[in-house]
């Protein structure tokens, strides 16, 4: 019997301990996820949270095949999908209704240049770049979190490398 099978065993009781061992366990890894993902230290505060809060929420149907953090990743990557598709809402309402401002300051270009080229990539090869390198995956992991096959992980993988490489050569 694995370490989370039984926390989960006595979340399902009503343990509170359990459920903070749980956080404590999780939260530093599923918080950096969400930071990578939105890029605001608030709304990665708030996005770690709702991921927990979802967990919680439906624990009592959750069925234990795996590792519970990769049963997180899922949610929390879910969760930032949705926060970047009400961002762009709120950029397109904002440009919409007072034109376009530009004040973006910066104090590290070199990872604006980072973030810049990633956020150049399509989404499944961003994602697997986050996960492997940002959240120090393995493929194997990566591939249950985003409930594709290994060989598709490997291949992402290499795609994504040489396309940054490719980026970032031309920034």
């Amino acid at each position: 019997m694995n370490k989370d099978y039984g926390l989960i065993r006595k979340m399902r009781r009503g343990d509170e301990k359990a459920f903070d061992l749980f956080v404590h366990e999780y939260y530093e890894d599923i918080l950096r996820y969400c930071t990578y993902h939105s890029n605001d230290a608030e709304d990665a505060k708030d996005l770690t949270q709702d991921t927990f809060l979802q967990f919680f929420r439906n624990l009592s149907g959750y069925s234990h095949i795996g590792k519970a953090k990769n049963y997180l990743y899922t949610i929390a990557r879910n969760l930032c999908n949705n926060y970047h598709k009400k961002k762009k809402m709120q950029v397109l309402n904002h440009i919409e209704n007072e034109g376009y401002s530009e004040g973006i300051e910066t104090d590290a270009i070199t990872q604006i240049t980072v973030l810049t080229c990633l956020n150049q990539l399509p989404d499944e090869l961003r994602e697997v770049l986050i996960l492997y390198y940002y959240q120090d995956l393995k493929q194997a992991e990566i591939a249950d979190v985003l409930g594709i096959g290994l060989p598709l992980v490997k291949y992402r993988l290499k795609k994504a490398k040489e396309q940054m490489e490719e980026l970032l050569r031309m920034e």
